[in-house]
């Protein structure tokens, strides 16, 4: 099996920052850890608290809340940024950040769903999604079929948009000054409708050719908006920070979510499903229109677009004919394009976080530009 060796934080790292990292949290690191317990535990009580309340409306109700409430977890990178980015703009109030940095989770499980529905997954992080889940569910009651399919799209679209109203509640439950959080509301709103222009730009993608298209663009307005750029912009904004951290965060935010697209999308191929929880399959069965396959149908020959001409968008695809894909890609040199533009893409964040932000928070992006780059899933 092709394996990543995590080689975007090695050359995202110049001179004296190749120091080997603390074993022990310190600092703004410290202060995050700290602060994500009680995130932690206010995204626990209102997951609890809606499915209680769902209950009393209906049993149905209370098992897409349970759904939802099962899509939410692993290592909360949203929420942690949305803290450190407030906590290294000097807030304080540990209380009035956690609703607002558990809502950017919530917002991630919302995208995450409906997302799922738009590329008819099931499997999310190596178990059953929401609708996978729902799957299993209509099949023990004996609904197979386009009764099935009609009940699990209804089930993705409504799960998507009961997570995505739970993080504006959230979001405005934060006991931070009210004009703070109108301010927060917007932000979230306009974070919304920059990741659908993005999502939307991907799905028509689909009916283009892999030289009409823009992955990185849509890397920008989709992965790195609401993932890195949005919580940024609203920790800054409860901690009051200057106006002009604003262009700073939206430069870190971009590079970063970029360079995190680009790894993805060759996780996505040259993984190892086992660490991943992702196929290595989907994405060549799709023909999704990543950076990967752009670069590759343009710096391969003849004899290489057949073989993608072949493979490439078959849904029966095999682990056989997937292999000669990668052949392809390694042969002439779009992973290692991929991964030199992901790289450059880190050193551009890191430079920036160095740069322009405040010393703790620096240090804390650069070492997560750097654990980044290293990840495997």
């Amino acid at each position: 099996m092709w394996k990543n060796s995590g080689t975007l934080g090695a050359l995202g790292r110049r001179g004296s920052d190749t120091a080997p990292r603390q074993s022990e949290p310190v600092g703004l690191r410290r202060d995050v850890d700290a602060a994500m317990v009680e995130t932690s535990r206010t995204l626990r009580r209102f997951l609890s608290e809606r499915r209680a309340e769902a209950l009393l409306v209906a049993p149905a109700y209370a098992v897409l809340w349970e759904a939802v409430a099962d899509q939410v977890g692993g290592k909360l990178v949203r929420p942690r940024l949305t803290v450190a980015s407030y906590l290294g703009f000097g807030g304080t109030d540990v209380d009035a950040i956690a609703s607002v940095a558990a809502a950017q989770e919530l917002l991630h499980t919302a995208m995450l769903v409906h997302d799922d529905v738009l590329d008819s997954d099931e499997v999310r992080r190596g178990v059953p999604n929401l609708t996978g889940t729902y799957r299993v569910r209509l099949a023990a009651d004996g609904v197979v079929g386009a009764a099935a399919e009609h009940q699990l799209l209804g089930a993705g679209l409504l799960g998507g948009d009961l997570a995505l109203s739970a993080a504006f509640e959230l979001l405005a439950s934060s006991s931070a000054s009210p004009a703070v959080v109108v301010e927060a509301v917007r932000a979230l709103a306009r974070t919304v409708a920059t990741t659908v222009a993005g999502e939307l730009l991907d799905v028509g993608g689909e009916l283009l050719s892999p030289f009409a298209v823009d992955p990185l663009l849509v890397a920008e307005l989709k992965t790195a908006m609401y993932s890195f750029c949005g919580p940024l912009q609203v920790g800054a904004l409860l901690a009051h920070a200057p106006a002009s951290a604003s262009v700073h965060l939206d430069r870190f935010g971009s590079s970063i979510g970029v360079a995190f697209q680009l790894v993805d999308d060759e996780l996505g191929v040259f993984g190892v499903p086992a660490a991943t929880g992702k196929s290595v399959l989907s994405d060549l069965r799709a023909g999704k229109r990543t950076e990967l396959l752009r670069l590759t149908y343009l710096l391969t020959d003849d004899d290489g677009r057949a073989v993608l001409a072949r493979h490439v968008g078959n849904p029966d695809l095999d682990d056989d004919g997937a292999d000669e894909v990668r052949r392809v890609m390694l042969r002439c040199g779009a992973r290692d394009r991929v991964r030199s533009l992901a790289a450059g893409a880190a050193r551009s964040a890191r430079q920036t976080a160095t740069e322009h932000l405040p010393p703790p928070l620096a240090d804390y992006l650069r070492t997560f530009v750097d654990e980044l780059g290293e990840r495997n899933h």
